[in-house]
């Protein structure tokens, strides 16, 4: 995906890249396999995410492996939307939704709460399994609280490098 409102959520239509979002992709796999020793590639299972991942593995000679728990929040009624969509048809809940991550977006999704935790769950998880390792994981929210979300930016085709201890610090 590149630059620009993108539409909120997993569900919907699960886009593939644009094209822009391909060239980056590339420029990233490009930059992940000049800087080597990444031994893992774990995916969310969105079809772009996944596409940014091969990209990287086309290079390094890896198979993605695909986890279930790394896909994006689901926003309910919000889903596709900009948000400039979300702000002209559901005016009242924005607000409420920015003011705390335990707010459930477009009524029946999911809360920054309870997508950090199952983000922590998928990375404990994985950090268990290549325990040692270096591993590329696309689409994962840093170990943040789920207050500090808005506070941040993570733009398309970044990205960040945490080193993680066995004690579970980063």
């Amino acid at each position: 995906m590149d630059a620009g409102e993108a539409d909120i959520g997993s569900g919907g239509s699960d886009p593939a890249l644009s094209e822009t979002g391909r060239l980056q992709a590339e420029a990233t796999g490009r930059v992940i396999a000049a800087r080597g020793a990444v031994q893992a590639v774990v995916s969310s299972p969105l079809r772009r995410a996944q596409q940014t991942a091969e990209a990287a593995t086309r290079r390094l000679g890896l198979k993605v492996h695909v986890d279930e728990e790394l896909t994006e929040a689901d926003f309910g009624d919000w889903e596709g939307l900009t948000f400039a969509e979300v702000r002209e048809r559901h005016p009242d809940e924005p607000a409420a939704w920015l003011a705390s991550p335990d707010v459930v977006p477009g009524g029946t999704g999911e809360t920054f709460t309870s997508v950090a935790r199952r983000a922590a769950h998928a990375r404990d998880r994985i950090l268990a399994r290549y325990a040692g390792q270096t591993v590329l994981l696309v689409r994962l929210a840093l170990s943040t609280p789920p207050v500090s979300l808005f506070r941040r930016e993570l733009s398309a085709a970044s990205l960040s490098a945490v080193a993680c201890s066995g004690d579970g610090t980063a």
